[in-house]
């Protein structure tokens, strides 16, 4: 079951909202239709997307287009629960050793937790161990730049599209100025292509390259806290010390929720 992003959807939603209501509001509802140009969507977002195309490869394109679904997905792991889950482990392993953790590892979801559990109990060095997580850290991360690149692209090209397109209407504008009476909506649908780039750029773009640059942060500190607690339980450090060690990669409060949690799950 995949769980919406409530924050994500609301936001969008609300931002449409707030653009209807500024046309309405200054030109009612017959105005709206003023306010729709082909030509000037044709060029804005057609000219966009286009030098966008130029600036990464077709995969990472698609890939980019695809990952605005991305930001309605909540995650489904938070960092307190995986430390718990890591803390778990460490007993099984202090208790039944470190073979027992094959068992173990069947019942996780997490491939990047459970390729790090199986490298441990193959008796894999510990700096080989850090060597190949670290590397398919950097990897994943990469991945994840992609698409954040793909987005910061095309928040650049949209008003720079937009401007384009007032340019060539201000040059037709300029060129029919014989009368007086079309200078006006001239203008104006000279200006509703920097309209468009602005709204690409600051509704859609901005906001889905920062959703997707803190969703990567979180992910690559979930991932951080695998491989300390790997390395940890490698170690044969004691579970309570693994925990405290773990427990710095969390916020103030949030060390709080889990420490109450912990007690919580113990005298249930």
């Amino acid at each position: 079951m995949i769980l919406v992003d409530i924050a994500s959807l609301l936001g969008i939603i609300l931002g449409l909202l707030a653009i209807v209501f500024g046309v309405i509001s200054s030109a009612g509802l017959g105005g709206v239709y003023e306010y729709l140009d082909y030509p000037s969507v044709i060029i804005t977002f057609g000219g966009a997307f286009a030098c966008t195309l130029m600036s990464v490869s077709l995969q990472n394109f698609i890939g980019g287009i695809k990952s605005m679904g991305l930001i309605f997905k909540a995650p489904v792991v938070n960092t307190a629960e995986m430390i718990r889950k890591i803390i778990d482990l460490s007993n099984v392993a202090r208790k039944e050793g470190l073979l027992s953790l094959e068992e173990a590892a069947e019942d996780l979801e997490d491939p990047f937790l459970k390729k790090g559990i199986l490298l441990i109990v193959d008796g894999t060095d510990p700096d080989l161990v850090r060597a190949i997580m670290e590397t398919e850290l950097v990897s994943v991360e990469g991945r994840h730049k992609d698409k954040i690149g793909f987005w910061d692209t095309l928040s650049a090209m949209g008003p720079a599209w937009g401007m384009i397109g007032t340019l060539i209407g201000l040059v037709d504008m300029l060129y029919n100025m014989e009368d007086p009476s079309t200078i006006g909506p001239a203008m104006a649908v000279a200006l509703i292509t920097t309209l468009y780039g602005s709204l690409l750029a600051n509704w859609i773009c901005i906001p889905v390259s920062n959703k997707l640059k803190a969703d990567n942060d979180v992910e690559m500190m979930q991932k951080e806290v695998m491989i300390e607690g790997l390395l940890s339980i490698q170690a044969g450090e004691n579970p309570r010390v693994i925990e405290e060690k773990l427990k710095s990669f969390l916020a103030p409060a949030e060390r709080e929720n889990a420490a109450e949690e912990a007690e919580a799950g113990g005298e249930a």
